[in-house]
């Protein structure tokens, strides 16, 4: 078994659903510019990945009520990301006495208020190692789960081979993500890898909607853009189109 099989088991038997490699060399710029220097030194990117629970998500439309806000916090990003985090810290043990280098990174953790992002993008990684595309939503669509996926990043120098190559957009004439925003932070555009983020999404409009949430006395949960992919949703499309916040 090689290397590079050992440790898509290892990810897998610690709850990893997703298993991908990126070759990081066409990323090279845009990760210096978003992380620093420190993280161009690591050739490739093992990415990974854990479904969201669904009915979790289905919520979503009903999240002023408490219940359904907490329970999305806790089950989607809480919990989530503790499970990321100890997944990519045991492959990165692992990594590590096979005699190479190893850097997880928090599954969540922004870095940079202004900007509002972390030091690293999941997304770019995922999308480099062929599991998806980025969605009009800016966030990354996987073909069978839709965005209901939440991600995490080893950076590494072991000699991995990259599982594919990045994935065009097959959103279409498709808006579902743009017409139910509630701030209408998403301009419709489709991502292009030479423009910047700013294109497409407005992340201070839904960074001011947290906060008027956090002002009102509710949990600052959102995520409709998520719950109305259609690529994350095999059934009742009816019933989301229908819906609007």
């Amino acid at each position: 078994m090689s290397l590079q099989q050992e440790l898509n088991e290892i990810a897998r038997d610690n709850g990893a659903y997703y298993f991908g490699v990126a070759d990081l060399a066409l990323a090279r710029d845009f990760i210096a510019e978003q992380g620093g220097d420190e993280l161009t030194v690591y050739p490739y990117a093992i990415s990974l990945g854990i479904r969201l629970i669904y009915p979790i998500v289905d919520r979503l439309p009903h999240r002023k009520e408490r219940s359904a806000a907490l329970n999305y916090r806790h089950h989607a990003y809480n919990v989530i990301n503790s499970r990321l985090d100890l997944t990519a810290s045991v492959v990165s043990s692992y990594i590590q006495e096979r005699g190479y280098m190893a850097l997880p990174l928090p599954a969540s953790e922004r870095i940079d208020n202004e900007r509002i992002c972390a030091q690293f993008s999941h997304k770019l990684a995922a999308h480099l190692a062929g599991l998806g595309w980025i969605g009009k939503s800016c966030l990354l669509i996987t073909p069978d789960s839709g965005p209901r996926v939440r991600w995490t990043t080893i950076l590494t120098d072991a000699p991995l081979i990259p599982t594919g190559s990045t994935t065009e957009s097959k959103c279409g004439t498709c808006n579902e993500c743009v017409k139910i925003c509630p701030v209408k932070a998403f301009t419709g555009r489709d991502f292009v890898e030479s423009e910047s983020r700013d294109y497409r999404y407005d992340a201070g409009k839904c960074e001011d909607y947290f906060n008027e949430m956090k002002g009102n006395g509710q949990i600052p949960v959102c995520g409709l853009c998520l719950y109305v992919c259609p690529y994350g949703r095999k059934k009742d499309q009816a019933a989301v189109r229908e819906y609007r916040p």
